[in-house]
């Protein structure tokens, strides 16, 4: 009889640690499996992110074209307009020659002559103000200096020759007469 108790006590414990063996593999497997999880969860948050660095380069990219094809059609006609600077400068000295303003030269010219200035707007040009401003170096071009009583230093007294600017870009520097 104890021979018996003794093989049923040993059965007992094979059962309990086959129990505990299986307990054990399925603790590994589990925490495996959720190795792998998590490995796979990091895998696809690496992807998205580069997925989304990649879209953020693109909507760069797309604007900085944009912005360079807009650039370049601004300044594409950029010699062209530099060409006319001089030709408005000649109309307005013919509108100041005209002794008549009544002639019908006189409203000849002055018609192209604002024609040619709306032209000209069209395109982006416009004209630099600099008379009773603070000179600017970036649009002025001081050509002579004076005192003058009443108007404080630094401010530009008299306009010798029209500044023009497209967009941002100065075509031509307004030739200026600045107090001192």
């Amino acid at each position: 009889m104890q021979q018996e108790e003794l093989e049923k006590d040993t059965l007992n414990e094979e059962v309990e640690v086959d129990t505990q063996e299986e307990t054990t593999e399925d603790n590994v497997s589990d925490i495996n499996s959720k190795l792998e999880e998590n490995k796979l969860k990091e895998e696809i948050k690496s992807i998205n992110d580069q997925y989304m660095r990649l879209q953020a380069d693109y909507s760069n990219y797309r604007r900085r074209t944009q912005q360079e094809k807009e650039t370049i059609g601004l300044f594409a006609n950029e010699k062209i307009l530099n060409d006319l600077i001089p030709v408005i400068d000649n109309m307005e000295r013919a509108l100041e020659a005209c002794d008549d303003k009544e002639s019908t030269m006189y409203k000849g010219i002055d018609l192209v002559y604002k024609q040619l200035q709306d032209t000209l707007k069209k395109f982006g040009v416009e004209e630099i103000e600099a008379l009773e401003k603070d000179f600017d170096p970036n649009v002025h071009l001081a050509v002579m200096q004076e005192s003058v009583e009443g108007v404080e230093a630094n401010k530009v007294v008299m306009v010798l020759q029209k500044g023009y600017k497209l967009g941002t870009k100065v075509l031509r520097a307004s030739m200026v007469k600045v107090s001192c």
